[in-house]
């Protein structure tokens, strides 16, 4: 028999035990007085004096020695260690305590005292099980010697992690601290901008149309209405809408979908934050950008600077701001603003780079940047002034033919946020979505769809508009320096598991 399977039936044993005991082993629920940090303070705010107290929490670690015992439970706020004896809890009690395994959930009432080697112990008056451990945890074991921790035998296994997250949050705190932060960040983002007066709002997962992106979209069929709807791949269509009816600054924190690969960047569910300022253009958006980040990483890690898989990021503004052909030409020497597509193929041939299908201008130089020039961008910079053909909801340059408002934010080279000085001329916006369609045409399954509410909309009138889309994930992962997207997302999607 596989050695967890017998683990698993010694337990299912247990349980009918203390069932036959008159035990229920999954309780309604347990009257908690403190919990593990709050007993610690209570005691040593008291100076020791006696405090009794009702705590609960998962068994973490358990030392039997005949009719006394010492075990460690452990809650949200951490662990405390529980002093089991025969003659406190009874017989009764005490082979209640004799059935348990790690793992278990219990709850316990006692005194607090300090043990002779000076560690804070509850001693268990009562014993409660709240819930019977049927599968054993893969618990770490740890050695503590005053300040000093040595973990042994982790649980280090990413896949069975990422598959297992509710085993992993049990099991190792520091996931857990992962996405404590990663909430106090969607929370410090929204509080940042409430505070500037925007306004949140939600709009359709589920589009008759997607758009707002190149991607390929996840695809479904509503039954009652027999026709195909789509995952949104972007909010930013909805969003202006709501300009031209009359908002001025709007936000949404959602999910967004998108049909494509997976690696240590990407999901294909994932979470951004848009947001579409009337009367403003993509410099106020960079300012807007570098000052928020900044804010949430100062009220998030209390310091604006962050340690990022070994490398010191200043989040201080000003950051700096580079255009686009200017950092291609940094990087490769080449000036490839004026470059039609026979020489930026030879371009990118020259830099062993290849494109799939039959790839327009944009695509080339896409490819040609995100090779040469991305990697290098650790220290947080904009790079600004995007071609036009990269950019089809981007507004024309006021003052550089053939570029478009628009800049992209990147940190520990990796892309972070993206923003334009929004397009608002809806005969022009037609045209860009005419080129995209000779583009799918021509094989590129990620072009835009031609979408005519959203220019009916247009065509009523959008004032100038600022827009950003910022990736929440990957501003987690860069404050709390996590070198792949797996490790901020709760539950990241995987293969399918191979049959045992």
């Amino acid at each position: 028999m596989d050695p967890l399977e017998e683990l698993r039936r010694q337990r299912i044993e247990k349980l009918e035990k203390l069932e036959s005991l008159g035990v229920n082993p999954y309780t309604y629920a347990f009257d908690r007085t403190h919990s593990a940090a709050e007993a610690h303070s209570a005691f040593e705010s008291g100076g020791g004096a006696s405090v009794t107290t009702a705590v609960a929490g998962r068994l973490v670690s358990l030392r039997r020695m005949g009719k006394a015992s010492f075990a460690h439970i452990a809650d949200a706020s951490g662990r405390i260690q529980v002093y089991f004896a025969q003659d406190r809890l009874g017989e009764d009690g005490y082979a209640v305590f004799r059935l348990l395994d790690l793992g278990d959930f219990i709850g316990v009432k006692g005194e607090v005292f300090r043990t002779r080697t000076g560690e804070t112990t509850i001693q268990a008056a009562e014993l409660t099980l709240l819930s019977k451990s049927l599968r054993p945890l893969p618990i770490v074991k740890e050695k503590i010697e005053g300040d000093e921790k040595t973990v042994y035998d982790a649980f280090a296994d990413k896949e069975t992690r990422y598959r297992q997250r509710y085993a992993d949050l049990a099991v190792n705190p520091e996931v857990r601290r992962t996405f404590v932060l990663r909430s106090r960040i969607v929370s410090e983002m929204r509080r940042y901008l409430e505070g500037r007066g925007y306004l949140e709002v939600e709009t359709p997962a589920l589009q008759p149309q997607y758009g707002g992106a190149f991607a390929r979209p996840f695809t479904t069929h509503h039954h009652a209405l027999d026709m195909p709807l789509y995952l949104r791949i972007a909010d930013e269509l909805y969003l202006k809408r709501l300009l031209v009816g009359g908002f001025e600054g709007v936000f949404e924190i959602a999910k967004d979908f998108r049909n494509e690969g997976m690696d240590r960047d990407h999901n294909p569910e994932f979470t951004m934050m848009e947001l579409y300022v009337a009367y403003r253009d993509y410099v106020f958006m960079q300012s807007l950008v570098e000052e928020m980040v900044h804010t949430v990483c100062l009220n998030v890690l209390g310091d604006g600077t962050v340690i990022h898989q070994g490398v010191e990021l200043r989040l201080t503004p000003p950051w700096e701001r580079i255009p686009f052909f200017e950092a291609i030409r940094r990087h490769t020497g080449e000036d490839c603003s004026g470059m039609d597509i026979p020489r930026l193929k030879a371009i990118a041939a020259k830099l062993r780079l290849q494109v799939e299908g039959n790839p327009g201008r944009g695509k080339w130089l896409d490819e040609i940047f995100s090779q040469t020039v991305q990697p290098h961008l650790v220290q947080p910079t904009f790079i600004t002034d995007y071609p036009i053909e990269l950019s089809p909801l981007a507004k024309k340059h006021r003052s550089s033919p053939g570029l478009v408002e628009r800049f992209e934010g990147f940190i520990a080279g990796r892309e972070l946020c993206n923003a334009f000085s929004e397009l608002n001329d809806p005969l022009d916006q037609r045209r860009r979505f005419q080129e995209q369609a000779g583009l799918r045409a021509a094989g590129d399954e990620e072009a835009m769809l031609l979408d005519e509410d959203f220019l009916r909309a247009l065509e009523y009138g959008m004032p100038p508009t600022a827009g950003l889309g910022i990736g929440v994930d990957r501003l987690t992962m860069l404050l709390t320096d996590a070198p792949t997207i797996r490790d901020v997302i709760l539950f990241p999607a995987m293969r399918p598991e191979r049959p045992a």
